[in-house]
């Protein structure tokens, strides 16, 4: 009997943690102000600044610190500065700041919460023109106005309340863990999608040619290689299919033009 009743209380209790956990994701539903997109976030716009500062130095220690070419970090800035004044990107409370960093392995760039925004060297010297650029720095600031990160935390957050949950009441976390870890990585594919079409948005905004963020995607795919992973098995969609989108968003905003 004491073995009975010391199950019952279990799952009451994982059942109070599992009602807890969608009773928050409800109230932390609110409709993103650039991209009129209905996402879960529960920090504030200073909250997310303050995460990306706080990454920042991190970041940069991975990939070897800043690059010193001052005149690589100029031409970032100059590019991102005028992807931010002349888009909605300046009507928002992030703080932007682009970075070159001085990796020239990893071909990568990525943006942290709140607008602290990195390449690396080793993608910015296969980029071809300033429109290349501004298209992957576009790509980024996509991200933050997007609420990418945030809304990733959350969810993971979410995940982590049920799985605690479901362990306490059933001894189920494990299988919990890895529906959440499914659905986080559904939505990196999704945010990429997302920031390619802001990025094509914001070129058009501020001038730059929108067919150069094509030539982003097939200089990705050729530095990828033949042995690149498939899409399901990465957060990233394939680069062949990010071809495919971005062309048709360039005609979407070119008809509406």
């Amino acid at each position: 009997m004491r073995g009975r009743g010391g199950l019952k209380i279990r799952l009451l209790i994982g059942l109070a943690i599992v009602a807890f956990a969608f009773i928050k994701r409800c109230a932390t539903k609110e409709t993103n102000p650039y991209t009129n997109r209905e996402q879960n976030i529960s920090m504030s716009p200073d909250e997310e600044i303050a995460i990306g500062l706080q990454s920042a130095p991190h970041m940069m220690k991975q990939h070897g610190g800043l690059h010193p070419d001052q005149g690589a970090q100029a031409l970032i800035d100059q590019i991102g500065q005028k992807l931010v004044t002349t888009t909605i990107a300046k009507e928002t409370p992030y703080k932007f700041d682009f970075h070159v960093l001085l990796d020239d392995q990893t071909i990568n760039a990525f943006a942290l919460p709140g607008g602290q925004i990195f390449i690396t060297q080793a993608l910015l010297s296969r980029l071809e023109n300033k429109d290349q650029i501004a298209g992957v720095l576009g790509h980024e600031i996509g991200h933050v106005l997007g609420k990418h990160s945030a809304e990733r935390i959350e969810n993971t957050n979410f995940w982590k309340t049920i799985s605690m949950g479901a362990s306490v009441g059933m001894d189920a976390g494990g299988l919990v863990n890895g529906i959440g870890q499914n659905v986080l990585l559904g939505n990196g594919r999704e945010d990429e999608l997302e920031s390619d079409e802001l990025g094509v948005y914001f070129m058009i905004q501020a001038g730059y040619n929108p067919e150069e963020m094509i030539g982003v995607m097939k200089i990705l795919k050729d530095a990828a290689g033949p042995n690149r992973v498939p899409e399901f098995q990465s957060t990233h969609p394939d680069p062949v299919n990010r071809i495919e989108k971005i062309q048709k968003v360039i005609d979407t905003y070119r008809n509406r033009a």
